[in-house]
């Protein structure tokens, strides 16, 4: 695939795609006898690994340092996945940190609409005591 084509399979911009692989986020992409980039099914699935990543908040740096250690081949294994254990642990204690601040929010959004209907309430009894008098 063209890089254009990358581009619009993974709504990630052609710019965010040559500096993926000038920084070594991706390994470097096969060409064209022209010089073209041509992306291949490996170089696409190392897009997806990167974005889905990138969403996770994995740092650019370890994300480098794990395509660096790839590429050094199966001496590396222990330490690609020792990397991956540690940005699992990073993400689910960043996971746990979101889930009590929602559940913060959720209380403070559940106090309004007990405030809410207790005033709605008291609005209620008053226009019912309006309507005996």
């Amino acid at each position: 695939m063209t890089i254009a084509e990358v581009s619009r399979t993974y709504d990630i911009s052609a710019d965010t795609l040559r500096y993926y692989e000038r920084i070594g986020l991706i390994p470097p992409v096969p060409r064209t006898s022209g010089g073209i980039r041509d992306y291949d099914e490996e170089s696409c699935g190392w897009i997806e690994l990167m974005k889905c990543m990138r969403r996770a908040g994995v740092q650019v740096e370890a994300l480098i340092e794990y395509v660096n250690l790839f590429q050094q081949g199966d001496a590396t294994l222990e330490a690609r996945k020792a990397l991956l254990i540690e940005q699992r642990d990073q993400l689910a204690a960043r996971m746990q940190e979101m889930q009590a601040s929602l559940d913060r929010l959720n209380l403070k959004i559940e106090r309004y609409d007990q405030g809410l209907m207790t005033a709605e309430k008291r609005l209620q009894r008053l226009h019912e005591e309006k309507q005996k008098s």
